[in-house]
């Protein structure tokens, strides 16, 4: 009988051993003194059975039945104490029978002991690593069909009870809640009973049956015994500590616990010691101590994961062969701090580095790159020397190497070396010789391409594996399938096939897993053994080859026990993400992951190397693009800012090469685009757009408007040459196609924008892209995708993604027949293996963890199928095996989704799969070509309409853009609306658009939003066909004939003057450049409710001082007519398109010469320039006669010296001398259009015509003084002398030559009334014309005015005393001309002056009349419109008594002279009114300029710059009344009636008469009775086929739509009182009095809108977080695909239903989100709160903000604090006392008011922001806002913006913003300049406040909820 001790050391070689041993001798000294100190020895007796014993505890051994199932080689020659001391107690506790559970930190220590002690004692072991996944079966009896009949397997804990084995059960906490039930009472009393019938009985119970009953009797009651050897070993984590489920107690009570702790300090660093013998024992120990300490009780409490001493070994390994390598370096391997760490996490680990001396010092160096590989030939195979150079060494060491030969040339074409990438393959070189590794880093940084370059380097073949989320262990391991006759096998994965063929497998996506399925790798990684389902074993190399020398059995022997050697070579490399530092999700990197593996931090490179990298793969690309790009790029990585970051994401390397590749074929594109494009901004929230635009700014990467020009401008139109498809500029063969039928065909009209998408889409499918188009719905993607692949000529695979799309429905869809499996394949294998395009739409309705999948097949083309077959990209990767498809080459995939956030809520496809596809934003299109594509549409659909429907949809899609409304309206509901107007003509707009918008009638915000944008644009939706409400038309008086015009004979030598004229070069000096700003138009049609003379109104953005002086319209004949403006104070010109959306305005403020020391009113007039110097304008100043010429194109000005003279100073007058008004100087313009003008001064005597196009002045010098001029043709002007009013006619050629200085002559009119002896006719009667027309009426208005038929040339003109005067004959005929008048009953009065006194005010007062006297001729609707003042208007005949009139500019008066009608049109009052009033005064006499638009059109500008279009014609306005009445509908009040067509015997018997009913009592149909209503063929009214109407006097009931739709009077009065009464009563609950509720009201209701749309986001994120997933493993609900094979076989637990998910053990809490509102309450916002009202606005966003977190605070929480020269932390509102009703909340906006009233002066901004963020980042809380709401006046309390912008990033978990309100002058744009991008804002206006929260909230808030 042999003893054996196992002593310390036994035979352990080297130095250090030696060295310990002898220590430990001299401790212990010998062996006795070994027992009495306690030390414990394991000695082994062998005979046949032989003893074990440990200490005093001594164990019988048998022999094993199945020697091959018995655990081999986990003891290991030296045992530490405390290992001995457990196995000590396990063999106690095996001795009473009773389960232990070793309970203990994460590593491999627990299972080891539990094999050692298996191992010594010789008991076969039954392993199941349990996970989230495991069932009762898997424990129990699994079916299995064989033979076409489903039988039991048992199953482990079955095997284990029977065989007397012992069963380890690893991992108890991954397990769901009631699977481990199942074992209780197998556990308590070794009893269970089995689904196949069979009972398991303890052994003592069965011996004591055997007494009584034989052996076959209990086999006939399937009575089984329970092996007394049976015993069970858990292995657990202690779960509150680390994440997992609890123990079951009734579970837990059953086991007898131990704790295994880490190996004691001591006998680990003995461990350490023998292994790395070349490092100094100092370093090891520190190594130690520093592991140690973090994984003591305080650190965990700091929140750091323990650190992973059992990898220490490997650690030290690697040391040992580099001792000159830096420890910090190999510590970061093992615990990545850097990466899961949060700030003060890592700067603990960085403390305890220092501490123990671990830091990098100089000397210390790290590997830079792998030199040289080889081969190891001769016995060692699969192994390589890697020669790695570190510092100026090298160093040469073994790793395991791959199967294939090596990679001899080191240059690939698709890996460039950069010097990093050379150091991480050194570095996994160094951790490959020890353990697997992990690879960690962000999108798209290269992980696959090292990982591959790593293989190529040792010649490994590689199997990639893609993770998803939810991923079973089967699916990691083994799946089940049916055999050709149905049986079911087991096919083992992709990973076992690798680890037993010696590959090297990268499992990409490790964060997606969840922990609880990875378990069942742990045993495979740690000591490469792995049981699968099917009870096949895979054993390490070494334990395979001691197992068939024990048992000299050979390989074979052992296959058919189903045991299997790993390969040595196989190795896992595992990729991943990096965990989000502080996020709320679970943390994929916990504890229990450091221990597996080796970590590598694979930083995104650095801006050379990736320079390197583009350079190389894409030669010729344009380096200045590329350096802009990376330092764009670069400069977004480096900040700490979270939208930058995420900015950044998709600026991956795989990104910026896809960019390049596209600039390198496509030079001439924009940076700026490409960079838009790959981050998607269309569809970024509004901070992250504005922080990427600020950011391409700050890197010179910007667009210039000639680059957009020339894009519009392009010709975007496709054609197919020859086979060869052409878009825009790219060109591409068609292909080829067999399958004709899944080409798609649509309807498609063309327009430029989806033209310049699918020009783009062409550009990247010719790179050989996968493409990914985003978008709104509607906007036409699929349209677009289909008619690119018809155009193509290529088929098309399609599948439609949704909720429970799973990865197998992706791939393959299981179906079963005749008892067999079969495999469907889906569009995507179709598409992959005959080279189709797959279209996949709403991508991001799946879940991400499904769509990732497409990632390893678009990246690598690689995938594996569950039918076991796999997807390659080439033939070069099929090596024989089978069960192979290759990608076909023309594969392409393009995908839609729509885009991210709300309102669509999908799942961020973009975000998570967006850089491995070229993505195309698609938007709703252009309003040029949506108009294009409605009018194919709707061919037959008037124009006016297509324009108002694009126009109104525009709006609304910018509104849904800025966040106002919700839902973005797209293309495909106005072509929608178009096609029903198309069809159904009569339907009016009004009505068809509701189809659409009827989706938002019970949404009272979002209805006024779009009745209001519908209205401004002209649909008059909710507008009746009757409300007309046109001017009341007054009886104009009956004409008179006046009299003659006589032009006096040539007898009379004074009447017949010649008047010579000179001819001039003008002078031009310039020019100068001005410049030209756009604004917008906010244009308003008028006509929406009710229809008026009133077309469309806006206004122009005039100062509040400003006043308009002169108005006019170009007179061409066309759809554009432009209007000009000039004001005067400041002078300006604005000018705009009457149709379009912008104006521009020039400021000419510094142009016209001031006259020193006179008050300097200036005065200018303006006129248009015709073809061809089209949009140029002259200006003209009246009091300097400063003539100018603009170029309104390109902002040119040019200032005209018409006379030399003319420019001598006026003499200078003291401003109170009483000499006369200076002389104004006038241009007439009435052929401006022919670009000529004559200019002349008041009380002159010269006329200055002024040829533009010639560059000439031709001066006519006169003999009278002159006082007006009237251009009545182009060759003959009326002329009125200055005091006497005798109106002169002068007559010229109408072309003036330079040559001949013509003379002009100049004839005496006399006017003689009609009858001598009435009236008088002394020249004071002779009246001045307002305005004369330049052309004559027609000779039907003629013949209508003056009530005779006539045709003449005429003039017609109008005065004070005149409502019209039409003079027959003149100018053309020189015989007397007839006059009539159409007299006023008063004349019109003169401005009087204010109160008598001339020095009223101070200031004299003029008397002179008004210089714009608002006079129009319309000649062609025969009317003359002038603009009067309210006093001059009879009021009381327009309105009636009791109504009063309404504040009016003034009054359109018309007189039309064919309906003889005089109308009085009030223009609406102006919005302002500049405080000018006497100069106002001098311009016109009411507050209103008008000038003729086009033929019938009018335009009219009120003071304050309020623009309105107007109608009078009567023939238009009828025109305009019926399409009006056209887009409402006809909805005339008959009935509507149903008619059936019956082609039966009913037809239409003979008409008759029918019975006459002699009560005559009312009938409806019946086909009898005569008079009835309805029915057929009998006379009477409605119906059908009778002879003629009959009424019999009864009525046809009909009421009106006006009626129907009115609710009667008395209802909506109960109504209204109700709520009253409601209101009431509520205040009087909350006791506030209703002053109090209307001052309330004023704040909540200026941000109702706001609160609403904010709360709708919010329940909208609520409804998002409650969305239920599938779960698993349930008995009832739908077939899972994934275990239909267990279907087959007959288990319960094969469904899937939808519910709730519980949360992740472990996962945190759900936090609410904090946020904190900072407010300025300072004195100045007070004291500025009557010019901007600025704390009136801080007011309302506090409003707002209490009012829309009401009932979320479980999601939100809130405060409020405020800060002022009090203090900076003025509590306003607790997180805990937030206000429930409107009376508290009022409370606190009465204590903003009061503090900004009382408190002190200063500025605290700053240390206000400090302390909300340093305060609020204390509190627990899943994410932080801190919003600062303050005034820009930074600057006056000397704080400098640098240290504003310092304090706002101060903590980057905290998301800081600032609100400047609107400052003085441009403090907050200048501020906003330095703050960092996308934190700060400008609310100049401070309406925009609550929608600048709104948008931070959106942006911020919804991105992570």
């Amino acid at each position: 009988m042999q003893s054996r001790v196992l002593c310390l050391g036994g035979g352990a070689g080297g130095p250090a051993a030696r060295r310990v041993r002898l220590l430990l001798r001299q401790v212990l000294g010998g062996g006795a003194a070994a027992a009495r100190s306690g030390r414990l020895e394991v000695r082994a007796l062998h005979s046949s059975g032989g003893t074990v014993t440990i200490g005093d505890v001594s164990f019988k051994l048998k022999t094993p039945k199945n020697p091959e199932l018995v655990p081999q080689n986990y003891m290991s020659d030296y045992l530490a104490q405390s290992v001995v001391h457990h196995l000590r107690w396990i063999m106690q506790k095996d001795l009473l029978g009773q389960d232990v559970f070793l309970i203990g930190p994460p590593g491999p220590l627990r299972r080891s002991i539990a094999m050692q002690y298996l191992e010594l004692t010789k008991r076969e072991v039954e392993y199941i690593a349990l996970s989230r996944d495991t069932t009762e079966t898997d424990l129990k009896q699994r079916r299995e069909i064989r033979d076409g009949s489903a039988f039991y397997l048992d199953q482990c804990a079955v095997r284990a009870a029977t065989e007397g084995r012992i069963l380890v059960l690893e991992g108890l906490e991954k397990a769901e809640r009631n699977v481990l039930p199942v074992l209780n009472n197998l556990l308590e009393n070794r009893e269970m009973q089995l689904e196949d019938g069979r009972f398991l009985m303890s052994a003592e119970r069965y011996d004591k049956l055997l007494q009584d009953h034989t052996k076959s009797e209990l086999d006939s009651w399937k009575i089984v015994r329970v092996s007394e050897d049976f015993r069970v070993i858990a292995l657990g984590l202690p779960v509150p500590k680390y994440s997992g489920n609890p123990l079951d107690p009734p579970l837990r009570s059953r086991f007898q616990a131990r704790d295994v702790y880490h190996l004691p300090f001591k006998d680990h660093l003995q461990l350490l010691y023998s292994i790395g013998s070349n490092i100094s024992t100092e370093r090891i120990s520190q190594l130690l101590s520093f592991a140690t300490t973090l994984c003591s009780q305080e650190s965990s409490t700091l929140g750091l994961p323990d650190f992973p001493l059992d990898s220490l070994s490997a650690a030290v390994q690697i040391l040992d062969s580099f001792p000159m390598m830096s420890v910090q370096h190999v510590i970061e391997r093992l615990y990545p701090y850097n990466v899961f760490l949060g700030k003060e996490g890592r700067t603990a680990v960085k403390d305890a580095l220092k501490r123990f001396e671990l830091q990098d010092s100089e000397s210390h160096l790290l590997p830079r790159r792998i030199a040289k590989v080889e081969i190891v030939n001769g016995n060692k195979p699969f192994k390589a020397d890697v020669t790695v150079q570190i510092g100026e060494k090298e160093v040469t060491f073994q790793v395991p190497a791959g199967t294939r030969l090596l990679k001899k040339h080191p240059r690939s074409d698709t890996f460039i070396r950069t010097s990093s990438h050379n150091q991480l393959l050194a570095e996994m070189m160094q951790s490959h010789m020890v353990k697997d590794m992990c690879l960690i880093g962000g999108k798209g940084c290269g992980k696959t391409v090292i990982a591959k370059e790593f293989a190529d380097i040792l010649g490994y073949s590689i199997e990639p594996i893609m993770l998803y989320q939810d991923m079973t262990a089967r699916d990691l391991l083994q799946q089940r399938y049916t055999l050709p006759n149905g049986d079911t096998a087991w096919r083992p994965s992709p990973l076992v096939t690798a680890a037993l063929e010696g590959k090297l497998v990268i499992l990409d996506g490790i964060h997606r897993i969840n922990p609880g399925t990875l378990a069942v790798l742990q045993r495979l990684i740690h000591d490469r053994e792995l049981t699968l389902y099917d009870g096949t074993r895979l054993l390490r190399e070494d334990r395979y080859q001691n197992l068939k020398e024990e048992l000299q059995i050979s390989d074979e022997k052992l296959q058919e026990r189903s045991i299997f050697p790993i390969h040595p070579s196989f190795r896992i490399v595992v990729l991943a993400e990096p965990p989000v530092i502080g996020s709320s999700t679970q943390q994929w990197l916990g504890p229990e992951f450091l221990t597996l593996f080796l970590f590598h931090n694979v930083r995104s490179l650095s801006k050379s190397e990736e320079m390197e990298v583009i350079k190389e793969m894409i030669p010729n690309v344009p380096s200045v693009a590329v350096e802009r790009l990376l330092s764009l790029t670069h400069k977004l990585r480096e900040t700490n800012d979270a939208t930058a970051q995420s900015l950044a994401s998709s600026l991956s390397t795989r990104q910026l090469l896809r960019i390049c590749r596209r600039l390198s074929q496509h030079p001439d594109e924009s940076l700026y685009y490409a960079v838009n494009k790959a981050c998607l901004s269309r569809f970024l929230p509004n901070l992250a757009r504005s922080a990427l635009h600020k950011n391409l700014q700050d890197s010179r990467i910007e667009t210039n408007q000639d680059d957009m020009k020339k894009l519009e401008e392009k010709d975007y139109t496709c054609e197919i040459n020859n086979g060869i498809l052409k878009i825009g500029s790219v060109t591409m063969p068609i292909y080829n196609s067999t399958e004709k039928m899944k080409v798609p065909d649509v309807l498609f009209y063309e327009n430029a924008q989806h033209m310049m998408v699918m020009e783009d889409m062409l550009k990247d499918f010719l790179l050989g892209e996968h493409l990914l188009l985003v978008g709104n719905q509607g906007v036409g993607k699929n349209k677009i995708v289909d008619r690119f692949l018809h155009l193509l000529n290529r088929p098309r695979e399609y599948l439609q993604l949704h909720r429970d799309t799973t990865v197998q429905s992706l791939t393959l869809q299981p179906s079963v027949k005749d008892g067999l499996i079969i495999y469907e394949d889906s569009p995507l294998v179709k598409a992959v293996k005959f080279g189709h395009i797959l279209v996949i739409d709403e991508a991001d309705k799946a879940p991400t963890n499904v769509t990732c999948v497409l990632k390893t097949l678009v990246e690598s083309g690689e995938m594996v199928l569950s039918d076991g077959r796999r997807i390659v990209a080439s033939h070069a990767n099929v090596e024989g095996r089978e069960n192979v498809i290759v990608i076909h080459p023309d594969f392409r995939m393009i995908v839609l989704a729509n885009r991210p956030g709300f309102p669509f809520l999908g799942n961020d496809f973009f975000g998570t799969l967006g850089d491995i596809f070229s993505c195309h934003a698609v938007d709703n299109p252009k309003p040029q070509s949506e108009l294009a594509m409605l009018r194919q549409y709707g061919p037959d659909v008037p124009e006016p309409i297509l324009q108002k429907l694009v126009a109104a949809f525009g709006e609304l899609r910018s509104l849904a853009d800025q966040g106002i409304i919700n839902y973005p309206y797209s293309t495909r509901e106005v072509v929608n609306i178009v096609k029903h107007l198309q069809k159904f003509p009569t339907e009016g707009l009004a009505n068809v658009v509701r189809n659409v918008f009827d989706f938002d009638s019970y949404n009272n915000e979002m209805r006024e939003i779009l009745i209001s944008t519908l209205h401004k644009y002209g649909i008059p939706i909710g507008a009746k066909p009757t409300n007309v409400q046109l001017a009341k038309e007054l009886p104009l008086p009956d004409h008179k004939f006046m009299g003659y015009w006589k032009v006096d004979q040539p007898g009379n030598a004074r009447q017949k003057l010649l008047c010579p004229t000179e001819t001039q070069k003008i002078d031009v000096k310039g020019p100068v450049h001005l410049n030209i700003q756009g604004f917008p138009l906010e244009r308003h049609e008028a006509r929406s409710l009710s229809f008026t003379e009133e077309l469309a109104f806006w206004t122009l953005p005039l100062g509040e001082v400003n006043l308009v002086c002169d108005v006019t319209v170009t007179k061409e004949e066309e759809a554009e007519n432009i209007l000009y403006v000039t004001t005067c104070n400041p002078v300006s010109l604005y000018f705009m398109n009457v149709s379009s959306k912008s104006g521009y305005f020039v400021d000419l403020y510094d142009l016209f010469p001031r006259t020193v020391g006179n008050v300097w009113q200036p005065f200018v007039t303006v006129a248009p320039l015709g073809n061809p110097l089209k949009g140029q304008v002259v200006l003209h100043e009246e009091e300097s006669n400063v003539v100018l010429l603009l170029d309104t194109n390109n902002g040119a000005l040019r200032r005209l010296l018409l006379l030399p003279d003319a420019q001598e100073s006026p003499k200078r007058t003291s401003w109170w001398s009483s000499k006369e008004e200076m002389s104004n100087y006038k241009m007439c313009r009435e052929f401006s259009h022919k670009n000529w003008l004559v200019f002349y001064k008041e009380a002159g005597n010269r006329l200055i015509v002024l040829d533009v196009l010639e560059g000439q002045t031709h001066t006519i010098s006169l003999p009278i003084n002159l006082k007006s001029v009237f251009l009545v043709a182009e060759d003959r002007w009326l002329l009125v002398e200055n005091e006497t009013n005798q109106k002169f006619l002068l007559t010229k050629r109408a072309h003036m030559e330079a040559e001949d200085s013509e003379v002009c002559q100049l004839y005496a009119l006399t006017e003689e009334p009609a009858d001598m002896g009435f009236g008088l006719t002394t020249a004071s009667e002779l009246c001045v014309p307002h305005a004369v027309s330049s052309d004559q009426l027609s000779s039907e208005n003629l013949s209508a005015a003056v009530g005779q038929k006539i045709s003449s040339p005429n003039r017609i003109f109008s005065d004070e005393h005149n409502y019209a005067t039409i003079v027959i004959g003149f100018p053309d005929l020189l015989s007397p001309s007839e006059v009539y008048s159409w007299k006023r009953n008063s004349s019109l009065s003169r401005k009087r002056a204010s109160p008598s006194d001339p020095f009223y005010y101070g200031a004299r007062r003029k008397t002179a009349a008004a210089k714009q006297t608002n006079c129009v001729t319309l000649l062609a609707s025969n009317q003359i419109v002038r603009i009067l003042p309210p006093g001059d208007v009879p009021l009381k005949d327009i309105y009636p008594k009791d109504v009063t009139p309404p504040q009016a500019a003034g009054y359109l008066e018309v007189t039309d002279l064919n309906s003889k009608k005089i109308k009085y049109i009030a223009i609406p009052r102006s919005q302002s009114l500049s405080p000018y009033t006497s100069w106002l005064s001098k311009i016109s006499d009411a507050d209103a300029l008008l000038a003729p638009l086009g033929k019938v059109g009018l335009v009219s500008v009120d003071m304050g710059g309020g623009v309105r279009l107007w109608e009078t014609g009567l023939e238009s306005l009828q025109r305009s009344l019926q399409d009006w009445r056209n887009m409402i509908g006809q909805e005339d009040g008959r009935p509507v009636q149903i008619t059936i067509q019956r082609d039966s015997g009913l037809d239409v018997s003979s008409p008759k008469h029918g019975k006459v009913d002699p009560d005559n009592m009312p009938h409806v149909g019946g086909n009898t009775w005569a008079g009835g209503t309805g029915g057929r063929d009998t006379a009477g009214l409605g119906g059908k086929g009778g002879p003629y109407r009959l009424d019999a006097g009864h009525r046809v009931y009909q009421i009106s739509q006006a009626e129907k739709d009115a609710v009667p009077e008395e209802v909506k009065r109960a109504a209204r009182e109700m709520g009253e009464k409601a209101f009431k009563q509520r205040l009087k609950e909350i006791q506030m009095s209703e002053y109090d509720a209307a001052t309330y009201e004023r704040f909540s209701g200026a941000v109702r809108r706001q609160v609403q749309s904010l709360r709708i986001i919010l329940d909208n994120l609520q409804a998002k977080g409650k969305e239920r997933q599938w779960l698993r493993h349930q008995a009832v609900g739908e077939l899972d695909d994934a275990k239909i094979i267990d279907g087959l076989t007959g288990e319960k637990a094969i469904y899937k239903r939808r519910g709730e998910l519980e949360p992740q053990p472990g996962s945190p809490q759900q936090k609410p989100k904090r946020l904190r509102l900072v407010v300025d309450v300072s004195g100045s916002m007070y004291r500025f709160n009557g010019v901007d009202g600025r704390l009136e606005r801080s007011m309302e966003a506090v409003c707002m903000v209490m009012e829309a977190f009401e009932n979320y605070e479980h999601k939100f929480k809130y405060d409020i604090v405020g800060h002022s020269g009090d203090g900076f932390d003025i509590a306003l509102v607790g997180s805990d006392k937030v206000p429930k009703n409107n009376k508290q909340r009022l409370e606190i906006l009465k204590i903003m008011h009061a503090h900004a009233q009382f408190c002190m002066s200063g500025d605290h901004t700053l240390e206000g922001t400090e302390h909300a963020i340093r305060e609020i980042a204390k509190e627990e809380a899943d994410e932080y806002f801190v919003i600062v709401l303050s005034d820009a006046n930074l600057e006056r309390y000397g704080i400098p913006p640098s240290r504003f912008a310092q304090v706002l990033t101060t903590n980057a978990q905290v998301n800081a913003f600032a609100i400047f309100i609107g400052s003085l002058g441009d403090q907050a744009d200048r501020l906003q300049r330095t703050l960092p991008a996308g934190r700060s804002f400008i609310a100049m206006d401070t309406k925009e406040i609550p929608q600048i929260l709104q948008q931070i909230f959106t942006s911020t808030m919804l991105s992570s909820a």
